[in-house]
């Protein structure tokens, strides 16, 4: 008599989540049935917080459970993913990870984990790498800027977040696109590079369109290197639209710990894709900055092998990997 009650209730519990009138979390065999932990290894207030943030809501809509951020920073991220295969893979235990560090980063030396120690189960955003320059630059356009660069070899100078970052390869590649010679300085995050800006320690910033997002008053972006021009910004050209291809930035997504089943990571990849098909979810990246991206569990493999190519010979004409 309980077997055939046990039967009689699975197969409401089935209709009842294909018509849509159960919890996402009954109809995914009650996945997340308690909170997730989301480790994000740096510390506060960045972009990968702030994807996080802005997730966290969705993640609540979706499945009824919270999704609780915490942090792990150091080492430009190496503290945390040092540490994310001694932690529980059952699926409630997620951290984010960033492009191009977690293959650059174990190239340049010994960080504690290598590459191939990050199980990414899904990437959904990047930031796109943009020039910025002061509202009050003599620079207006991006041709104004490679005419100073052409014309002032090394005196062009580019503050950015870090060796071997995104913003370092970015000007590696736009040099050699445009066959001039600037000279990068790397500060210690995206912060301390505006900061570097708007002190006018130097002409131009290596940042993203979040940057510009955020500091509309304050600075000019001259250019971003995106496939379409950011919704946020119609009148600015991307890098491509003037002869310079370049399309990329810091890529961002999630991983889980390696003993994670199979099962588990399609599960929490096709969460992290639910969230981003939600259009107020959309909505609410553009409007900071991001670009969004879907690559789930299946196809990250593919993309982190096209990545992997890109970013070591990026890396090496950087001069941050031999």
């Amino acid at each position: 008599m309980l077997s055939r009650k046990k039967a009689l209730f699975g197969g409401i519990a089935l209709t009842l989540s294909t018509l849509g009138l159960l919890p996402v979390a009954w109809a995914a065999d009650k996945y997340p049935s308690r909170p997730v932990q989301y480790v994000i290894p740096f510390g506060p207030g960045g972009e990968s917080d702030i994807t996080a943030r802005l997730q966290q809501p969705f993640f609540k809509k979706l499945t009824g459970e919270d999704l609780i951020i915490s942090y792990k920073p150091g080492g430009g991220g190496a503290v945390g993913w040092s540490q994310l295969n001694g932690m529980k893979g059952d699926g409630y235990n997620i951290m984010g990870v960033n492009l191009p560090h977690i293959i650059i980063k174990p190239l340049m030396g010994n960080v504690g984990f290598k590459t191939s120690d990050i199980t990414t189960v899904y990437m959904f955003e990047y930031t796109p790498d943009a020039i910025l320059v002061r509202k009050d630059s003599p620079f207006k356009t991006l041709q104004d800027l490679i005419d100073y660069a052409k014309s002032h070899p090394g005196q062009l100078t580019f503050s950015g977040s870090g060796k071997g970052t995104a913003n370092d390869l970015a000007n590696s590649r736009f040099d050699d696109a445009t066959g001039t010679r600037t000279t990068y300085i790397p500060f210690k995050g995206t912060g301390a590079a505006f900061t570097a800006l708007m002190g006018g320690q130097v002409k131009a910033e290596w940042g993203y369109s979040t940057v510009a997002a955020n500091h509309k008053s304050d600075v000019r972006m001259l250019a971003v290197a995106t496939e379409k021009r950011v919704p946020l910004f119609p009148d600015v050209p991307t890098f491509k639209e003037k002869g310079i291809d370049m399309i990329g930035g810091t890529y961002r997504g999630i991983a889980v710990p390696k003993s994670t089943p199979e099962a588990m990571r399609m599960k929490v990849s096709d969460l992290i894709g639910r969230i981003n098909a939600d259009p107020e979810f959309q909505k609410k990246m553009e409007n900071r900055g991001f670009v969004l991206i879907d690559v789930p569990y299946k196809k990250v493999g593919a993309f982190m092998r096209q990545k992997t190519k890109e970013y070591i010979r990026l890396g090496k004409a950087a001069g941050v990997i031999k």
